[in-house]
């Protein structure tokens, strides 16, 4: 009886094999959970520390787990709207800056055709240093006439000796020559014959004009010099040729008391002007259909409205008026052999202002003469205008306020007769022709003058001041 109790209970005591199988299983369990649990502790464990050493790259990894796809979309769009609004500033601003250029030279287009633009430069203007001012010479008579491309780089100037000679403005060299031919050989030789009266060039530099003594207009292109045109018409020496701004329209006046229009890109003759009394001697034009003409002897300057076709008459030199300049649309500048300047607008018959002797006398006492005014300029819409003449000196003069009085600013020293000046558009610059005789005759010969251009820098004072820091 108790051996059955002891066997019973060392059987129920030992394990049988499914119990042993589940507790070796559990066991492996548990001994897997623990070196997967003590791993886990390891890689946990390694990540805390790259996190404590880089806060940053934790930073950037919670954004990128915690941004949406429509997030970043929406964070996108935002950034795009930022760069657009930026750039429409950028251009609203580029836009009104513009619009404030535009309106400031409409403003001064509009005062440039009513004559009412005036700027004030003359008070900046410093007499040049003779040793800056250059001599080109290459002519072998007086220089008659010249005129500045509008780019400012080179120079024309033609003389008696029927020559036109092409100038670099920098380096002062002589580019190109159109050799003057003897008279009689007109047939054969391409460039001019006669004395060289005047000179133009469009206001793009396509067309250059040239009038002489023989009654011809030759067009020629400034870049090479080449013949492109002849214009017969006049019956007497071409002392006039203007072309208007802006355009290929030509004007020619004549000592046949005549103005003549042509269209150079036609090759063409449009019209034939009368009025004056005695030989022109001047003409010039800006961009209005107009140009103004100086009468010689009939002492009148007048201006030609060629679209209305009719002409106002104006009256105030005691001798011959032998030189004209627009200063603006409404004002020119006159000179003449009764030694006086005088400036006017379209709106007064007479002169609003005048300077007698304006280059002194000379002969012996009580029978002296004043020196002929046998140039003019003016600096365009400025307060600057040149005279010339045979005292040895070049004048410089400033308009008053509204272009009344005028008023010496200083004297270039030059002998010889000035018979063409013109400013550079800049005003950068002053070029006078200068020859031994007038352009017009040979009523007497300074020995000691040399035939050639005279290139006279205009300097102001700020530039001076900056020039000395």
């Amino acid at each position: 009886m108790s051996s059955f109790f002891i066997k019973k209970k060392v059987i129920s005591a030992a394990p049988n094999k499914g119990d042993l199988k589940r507790k070796s299983n559990a066991d492996d369990g548990k001994s897997r959970s623990k070196k997967f649990s003590k791993r886990m502790d390891e890689e946990i464990s390694s990540d805390s520390e790259n996190e404590s050493a880089d806060p940053n790259r934790k930073q950037l990894e919670d954004d990128e787990i915690e941004e949406t796809p429509q997030e970043k979309k929406l964070r996108l769009a935002k950034l795009y709207l930022d760069q657009l609004r930026e750039e429409e500033d950028k251009r609203a601003e580029q836009e009104s800056f513009e619009a404030d250029l535009i309106a400031g030279r409409l403003q001064e287009d509009v005062l440039e055709q009513k004559g009412k633009l005036q700027r004030l430069i003359a008070k900046e203007l410093i007499a040049p240093d003779p040793a800056e001012i250059r001599l080109l010479r290459g002519h072998k008579l007086p220089v008659t006439c010249l005129v500045i491309t509008p780019d400012e780089k080179y120079i024309f100037s033609a003389s008696k000796d029927c020559s036109i000679i092409k100038w670099e403005v920098e380096s002062g060299k002589k580019v190109q020559k159109i050799a003057g031919g003897r008279k009689g050989t007109e047939a054969r030789h391409m460039g001019h014959t006669a004395h060289v009266l005047c000179m133009a060039i469009s206001s793009d530099g396509k067309y250059l004009a040239s009038g002489d003594m023989n009654k011809l207009i030759m067009i020629w292109d400034p870049m090479t010099c080449k013949h492109l045109y002849k214009f017969k018409g006049h019956r007497d020496a071409v002392s006039g040729l203007a072309f208007r701004r802006g355009t290929h329209t030509l004007y020619s006046a004549s000592h046949d008391r005549s103005i003549k229009v042509w269209s150079v890109d036609e090759n063409a003759y449009v019209e034939t002007l009368f009025g004056h009394q005695d030989m022109i001697t001047g003409l010039d034009c800006l961009s209005r259909e107009r140009c103004v003409t100086a009468g010689g002897r009939d002492r009148t300057v007048r201006v030609w409205k060629i679209a209305e076709e009719s002409q106002l008459v104006f009256h105030g030199h005691e001798g011959s008026i032998d030189c004209i300049q627009l200063i603006n649309e409404e004002h020119m500048v006159t000179g003449g052999d009764d030694g006086s300047i005088s400036v006017w607008t379209v709106n007064k018959k007479k002169p609003v202002s005048t300077v007698k002797q304006a280059h002194g006398s000379h002969g012996n006492t009580g029978l002296e003469q004043p020196y002929w005014v046998s140039s003019v300029a003016a600096l365009h819409n400025s307060d600057i205008v040149a005279s010339g003449s045979h005292n040895s000196a070049v004048q410089l003069w400033k308009c008053g306020q509204g272009f009344r009085g005028l008023e010496p600013l200083f004297s270039v020293p030059m002998a010889g007769f000035v018979n063409s000046l013109k400013f550079s558009n800049s005003g950068k610059f002053l070029v006078a022709g200068v020859g031994q005789e007038h352009r017009l005759g040979r009523w007497w010969r300074i020995k000691e003058a040399r035939n050639g251009l005279y290139i006279i820098p205009l300097k102001r004072q700020a530039q001076e001041q900056e020039v000395n820091q």
